[in-house]
């Protein structure tokens, strides 16, 4: 329709494109003009430019393929976009939003949207949620945000949302400060901007394997010798509480601190990872002595994307450093 804006919907598939087949299960089978004919409002929001390169169940997404999307693609020759929509899975769209968002600078929005429940399951929230998302990437008020995530009514900052729940419609939060707005009465509502987020984006060339180290109560095996011979080029050590980990582990980290980048995370969920209140070995305060790194508010899995998108760009260890600082508020 003539004055609407134009936004482009990108369907990677995920439960919103899933539906009952042959074998046991749904599983993704919609293409992304299956699910606009669904939803006929949309033509009174914007003009969709819908695309489906491929469906996949979101856990087999590629960090390749997600930045392909949005730097391998020109647009020359077709209408100016005003946002654009990513369709998935939603078991990692916490993380491929934040991934996203690293490596893009641009002021139209890019939005992430999925469903919790299937195409043909009763009150499948798909349709709401792509409506949602659509409106969101065609408002001026999410113009300058980077990468959002539409879900359940809600509008996140990709560096807070969190996958909270396995089942509920009201799976995803932003655990420290909530979400910056919402859809309310077919409008967008913004009541805040993101604190947290780089200057600029970052353009890795390769998406190093970094490992995610677990420690848990009573731990005594070290995998830390392992990870060097595996291949890995970075470690987030997910340690417990405000950041800390058995004293057994310490020199361990310090060790392998001297030949990679070593970040520290907590399977906490909300706060930032402490730096200068406990003292004991082991703690926060022992192991950034040691050399590793603040993960400030991010997760562990989203700490490990910043570090290997850092490293695929070529970051330096301060580098490395004052990137997470950026994300020292929520």
């Amino acid at each position: 329709m003539a004055g609407l804006p134009t936004v482009k919907v990108m369907v990677l598939g995920g439960t919103i494109t899933m539906a009952p087949g042959k074998e046991e299960g749904i599983s993704p089978s919609l293409s992304g003009a299956d699910l606009l004919r669904e939803i006929p409002q949309l033509g009174q929001v914007a003009n969709v430019e819908v695309h489906t390169p491929f469906l996949k169940p979101s856990a087999s997404l590629e960090l390749a393929e997600l930045a392909q999307l949005i730097q391998g693609k020109s647009d020359k020759g077709k209408p100016n976009h005003a946002g654009m929509v990513i369709v998935q899975g939603t078991d990692t769209i916490d993380e491929t939003s934040f991934f996203i968002d690293l490596l893009y600078d641009k002021e139209a929005p890019i939005v992430i949207t999925g469903a919790m429940r299937g195409a043909t399951a009763l009150s499948a929230d798909g349709p709401a949620n792509l409506f949602a998302a659509v409106s969101t990437a065609a408002s001026d008020a999410a113009r300058g945000l980077g990468c959002l995530v539409v879900l359940n009514d809600e509008i996140h900052a990709a560096h807070a949302v969190e996958k909270m729940h396995k089942g509920l419609v009201s799976a995803f939060e932003s655990p420290d400060g909530g979400p910056l707005g919402y859809f309310l009465e077919n409008a967008v509502r913004m009541i805040r901007r993101p604190c947290a987020r780089l200057r600029q984006a970052l353009h890795p060339s390769r998406f190093p394997d970094v490992a995610i180290v677990k420690i848990g109560l009573g731990s005594t095996i070290s995998m830390f010798d392992a990870v060097t011979r595996l291949g890995y080029e970075g470690v987030i050590v997910e340690g417990m509480g405000a950041g800390h980990v058995p004293e057994r582990f310490a020199a361990d980290i310090e060790k392998l601190s001297k030949t990679m980048p070593v970040v520290l995370a907590s399977r906490v969920i909300g706060g930032s990872v402490y730096k200068n209140t406990y003292g004991f070995p082991g703690s926060e305060i022992d192991l950034i002595r040691r050399g590793v790194i603040p993960a400030e508010w991010l997760s562990p899995h989203k700490a490990r994307l910043l570090l290997s998108v850092s490293l695929g760009a070529g970051l330096a260890r301060d580098e490395i450093r004052q990137a997470f600082a950026a994300y020292g508020q929520p």
